[in-house]
């Protein structure tokens, strides 16, 4: 018997309007086809993937299967027993982590796990021989808060919580979005251990190498199963989905190309050839909390319009440089300047000429698009007949003219993400600092955000950017690598790998991460 048994599901959210092209999941006041006539079966013990673009319906099966929704249509069991009618027996045997991470961030690591044990009618010490292995590497910090614990951690932490009461099916939306490449690969290693003993396991991912470590996998596009096969004949099949044209690397390089697919090239005078005027200079930073330096003594400067890579794993002290280079925190000790103002003294200035977009959005959610775009430019001082201009040249640049008046709640994904970084930098700032832009989003929506990226470099915007994607680390002029709080190598990308001896930017950084000795 197979663990899951999909039959012709169908799912419609609201009434008919228009909706943006390829979104067909959630736009607010429209009639969207979620999930249409839906089938395929996963059988016991099976790593079986659901992959697809932003907003193919992922999540409304996810949550139709672990029954938080009702379909419309269709018929779905899990370990034997419906999905309505057997609700309360599925709810026993599941175990789901959603994409955004389930814990409690005020309660600490010890209380959330025992929070979920009693949730399922269990306890810790019932259900720990099955978690032993997982929660064993963060045991020892059970009295730190969620909310504290760095991204890998919290995926730990959260799989346990999902394992606690000892499921027999997990599911797992999306579960290390905004997770170091090290950390991923740590949890995909503990998938495999659980799928040894007999647990089933459906994960949705877009990452390439997570969506290969799964048997089978099933293409979910626009609400309908494309394809079911192994990974190597899905990912194929729709190369142009899953492995669009690479954009050209800064020193001329690309990434392996789908035969007659052209690469596109990045801006002359730009990659390579950055102004020789520095943005950003940082002298010795440092950033202590009590005895613990977040960030210990780091210096690099940054050139106008150059892409500048800001990498390091969960915990590396990224997030805490880049709140003192934006104003929002002030140093323990050391020296910075941004587009030529004193990040000590200065800081409000700061605020003023650079961009920010943070991978949680700055948008507001209840305004619509053209709202969003008034109410940035205005804070940043633009005048109304230039907003009124540059409004409608965005609109047209994005094709969102017609979307204009959506509310950004009602956005896919991608939408929202070229949204926001176009917001970001509509008043021209010298600077923009992007913090994970790009997590969780598909691949082909990455590479028509990175096009943005290399558009904005070329007018002469400073782009300094977070990222996990180590593709997208190949895009960047120069990368610098932090572990533990300083900077472990700066280089183009050509020059690190030659340096580490590795094959590409995913090795070096895995090479130097697993080099960090502090918790």
């Amino acid at each position: 018997m197979n663990a899951i048994e999909v039959s012709h599901i169908s799912k419609t959210y609201g009434r008919k309007v228009t909706t943006p092209p390829h979104h067909v999941e959630g736009l607010g006041g429209g009639s969207v086809r979620a999930l249409d006539d839906v089938s395929f079966s996963v059988g016991k013990g099976e790593v079986f993937g659901l992959i697809g673009p932003d907003g193919a319906g992922k999540t409304t099966l996810f949550r139709i299967l672990c029954t938080l929704l009702l379909a419309d249509e269709g018929k779905a069991s899990v370990d034997g027993f419906d999905v309505v009618s057997g609700m309360k027996e599925i709810r026993r045997r599941v175990g789901y982590m959603p994409g955004r991470f389930s814990l409690y961030q005020d309660l600490t690591v010890e209380e959330n796990l025992q929070f979920f044990a009693t949730l399922f009618g269990t306890t810790v010490d019932e259900g720990y021989d099955s978690i032993k292995a997982i929660y064993g590497q963060i045991e020892r910090f059970r009295d730190r808060r969620a909310g504290a614990l760095s991204g890998g951690m919290k995926q730990k932490l959260a799989l346990s919580c999902a394992l606690v009461h000892q499921p027999s099916v997990l599911f797992l939306d999306e579960p290390t979005t905004g997770v170091d490449p090290v950390s991923r690969k740590e949890l995909w290693e503990m998938l495999l251990s659980l799928k040894e003993r007999g647990i089933t396991i459906v994960a949705s991912t877009p990452y390439l190498d997570e969506v290969r470590c799964c048997e089978r996998v099933a293409f979910l596009d626009h609400g309908q199963i494309r394809g079911i096969d192994t990974p190597e004949v899905i990912l194929d099949a729709f190369r142009e989905v899953f492995n669009p044209a690479p954009l050209s690397s800064p020193e001329g390089d690309t990434t392996e190309t789908p035969q007659n697919c052209n690469t596109i090239e990045a801006p002359s005078g730009v990659v390579g050839g950055a102004s020789a005027e520095n943005v950003i200079e940082v002298e010795h930073l440092v950033k202590a909390f009590g005895s613990f330096h977040a960030v210990d003594d780091i210096s690099f400067t940054v050139k106008r319009g150059e892409i500048f890579g800001f990498l390091g794993a969960n915990g590396a002290g990224k997030t805490t440089a880049m709140h003192m280079l934006t104003g929002l925190n002030q140093p323990t000790s050391g020296t910075g300047r941004v587009v030529g103002y004193d990040i000590r003294t200065e800081y409000e200035q700061i605020k003023r000429h650079i961009g920010y977009m943070s991978q949680r959005f700055s948008l507001y959610e209840d305004l619509t698009v053209s709202e969003n775009i008034r109410l940035f430019a205005g804070i940043y001082g633009m005048k109304s007949e230039e907003i009124k201009v540059k409004s409608e040249e965005l609109l047209r640049r994005l094709n969102f003219s017609e979307h204009k008046d959506n509310l950004v709640r009602s956005l896919p994904l991608g939408w929202k993400q070229k949204l926001a970084f176009s917001v970001s930098i509509f008043h021209e700032p010298g600077v923009v600092f992007l913090d994970e832009p790009t997590g969780g989003v598909d691949p082909a929506t990455r590479r028509q955000f990175w096009e943005l990226i290399y558009d904005a470099a070329h007018r002469g915007i400073t782009v300094f950017v977070t990222t996990h994607y180590m593709d997208e680390a190949e895009y960047c002029d120069r990368i610098s690598i932090m572990v533990d709080g300083k900077i472990s190598a700066i280089g183009t990308p050509a020059e690190l790998k030659q340096r580490f001896r590795q094959p590409d930017m995913d090795h070096v950084f895995t090479y130097l991460a697993r080099q960090a000795k502090r918790d």
